[in-house]
């Protein structure tokens, strides 16, 4: 049984999809990053940069205590490893696969998490909305450049790589959403990413990775408390970080 400390957000749905797309057990541990679950002590043991997801296999591979890890690239090229699927064993083909992997995890989504907070985060924390007007040009103008990165690379294959691999699965959580980043008519603007977009979603697997626990994340907040979430989950510094954990150790 492999435990997963989740949240339904795009890096959560990553590592259900995998786990449903590998057809192994797991179980679900909800990780409330509004509600500062990830800075509880038993949570910090498994993921010490107190972000989500990560996971504990109780069968790892290779035998051994129960194994714990956090980074979804990590995870899910873990996942492969053990389970022989989604990852090319041969070097050329492997690294064909891991390059996309890094590429997400180094470009769409920090880029499209940095383009949510100023686009449309940002607007209920600053003071001045002309203070957000740089930082949404900039990472909603990247994103619009690594979509077409991913639709030449589509033109020419079905899949990121050669196969629909790990590539694809950490990249839909993403893509899927760059319509509502950006806007609903920009996918006129990249037929091959909207093409497989709605390929990857189309799988049974991905749908129902992508579905676990969705009311989690829909629970309506009073204003104070939308106000403690977004102290939890922006403008973080060592001091604040410390404190938080400080406070989950004393309350357990």
């Amino acid at each position: 049984m492999i435990d997963v400390y989740y949240w339904p957000t795009p890096n959560g749905w990553k590592v259900t999809i995998m786990l449903e797309e590998c057809g192994l057990d797991y179980n679900i541990i909800p990780v409330d990053i509004g509600g500062g679950d990830q800075f509880k002590a038993e949570f910090l043991r498994i993921s010490p940069n107190n972000r989500m997801p990560a996971i504990v296999d109780h069968e790892p591979m290779g035998g051994g205590k129960p194994l714990a890890i956090f980074e979804s690239g990590a995870i899910l090229e873990y996942l492969a490893d053990k389970t022989g699927q989604f990852l090319p064993t041969e070097p050329a083909e492997r690294f064909k696969v891991l390059q996309w992997v890094h590429w997400q995890m180094a470009n769409l989504g920090p880029m499209m998490g940095n383009a949510n907070h100023f686009k449309n985060y940002g607007k209920n924390i600053a003071d001045d909305p002309k203070q957000l007007e740089y930082g949404i040009k900039r990472f909603v103008g990247e994103v619009d450049r690594l979509s077409g990165v991913m639709d030449a690379q589509l033109s020419a294959n079905q899949y990121l790589a050669s196969d629909y691999s790990i590539a694809d699965m950490i990249t839909w959580p993403w893509a899927m959403l760059i319509g509502r980043m950006i806007d609903e008519a920009v996918w006129e603007d990249f037929p091959n990413l909207k093409r497989w977009v709605d390929e990857v979603g189309a799988r049974p697997a991905v749908d129902k990775g992508w579905q676990v626990e969705r009311e989690l994340g829909r629970r309506e907040m009073t204003e104070e408390e939308e106000k403690a979430r977004r102290e939890l989950l922006f403008n973080q510094t060592n001091e604040k970080v410390r404190k938080a954990r400080e406070a989950a150790a004393q309350a357990t």
